[in-house]
C-alpha cells in the first residue's frame, strides 16, 4: 500500500456548498452571505473577537482592583503527601518530582501543615511554614529553607 493509495473512509469528507448556482438552489444571487456590509465582501477576513465596530467586549467590562505583575507563585505540598517518601529520604525539588507532587522548575516550593507526617525526612525546599516545620521535627526530621 502506498500513500497515494489510500482513500478516505465513506462519509468522512463532506462536499462543500456549491454556491452561486442560480435562483433554484437556495444559494444564488449573492451566495448566502446577504446584501453588502463587510462580510459579504470577498477575501475579507474579521477577526474572531471583532464586533462590528461596537466597543468590544474586553473594553465594555469593567476592571476592577490591582493586578501585581511581580506576584510570587508557589507551589503547594502539605506535610501528608510527604509520607510517600522512605523513611531519612533528602527530600528536595528532583525528589518531589520523580513523586510527581511538583511540575515547574522555575516557582519556589513551599510546604504547608496541612495533615500529619508520620517519618522523619530531610527537607531542603524554598519556603516552609511555622505548623509544617513544628510537625516535621516533632517526627525528628530536619528543615532546611534554601531561598
Amino acid at each position: 500500500m502506498k500513500l497515494h493509495e489510500i482513500k478516505a473512509p465513506a462519509g468522512l469528507r463532506k462536499r462543500g456548498k456549491r454556491v452561486g448556482r442560480g435562483p433554484g438552489s437556495g444559494r444564488g444571487k449573492t451566495s448566502g452571505r446577504g446584501t453588502k456590509g463587510e462580510k459579504a465582501r470577498s477575501g475579507k477576513k474579521l477577526r474572531v473577537w471583532f464586533e462590528g465596530g461596537q466597543t468590544p467586549l474586553y473594553r465594555r467590562v469593567p476592571k476592577r482592583g490591582f493586578v501585581n505583575p511581580r506576584k510570587l507563585e508557589y507551589q503547594i505540598i502539605n506535610v501528608q503527601e510527604l509520607n510517600r517518601f522512605p523513611e531519612g529520604t533528602e527530600v528536595n525539588f528532583n525528589t518531589l518530582k520523580d513523586m510527581g507532587l511538583v511540575k515547574k522548575k522555575n516557582l519556589p516550593i513551599k510546604i504547608l501543615g496541612k495533615g500529619k507526617v508520620k517519618i522523619p525526612l530531610s527537607i531542603k525546599v524554598d519556603r516552609i511554614s511555622k505548623g509544617a516545620r513544628e510537625k516535621i521535627e516533632a517526627v525528628g526530621g530536619e528543615v532546611m529553607e534554601i531561598g
